[in-house]
């Protein structure tokens, strides 16, 4: 049980702090989440830390392969209308 980040992290450091197991740590390219560590906050916290302070949709995966923020959870906008909405914020 672990979760991941991946290369649509920013590397904004928001993750390190809020982890209760500090698991997460600069890796590379990006941070890196210890599989021996990581314990998806059971136990700690009703949330996942690191995801719900994450500011890009998709960075977090959890141990399935998906977004711990999908695509539209942190904007509200759902995918299926981003391009409708940009083209809306541009035109102003």
């Amino acid at each position: 049980m672990a979760l991941k980040i991946v290369e649509s992290c920013v590397n904004c450091w928001a993750c390190v702090d809020v982890c209760p197991s500090e698991a997460i740590s600069l890796a590379g390219p990006h941070f890196e989440i210890s599989a021996s560590k990581c314990t998806e906050c059971d136990g700690d916290y009703a949330e996942k830390q690191c995801a719900s302070i994450c500011p890009v949709e998709g960075a977090i995966l959890l141990a399935d392969g998906t977004p711990a923020n999908p695509p539209g959870s942190l904007t509200g906008i759902p995918p299926e209308r981003l391009a409708e909405a940009m083209r809306e914020i541009q035109a102003r």
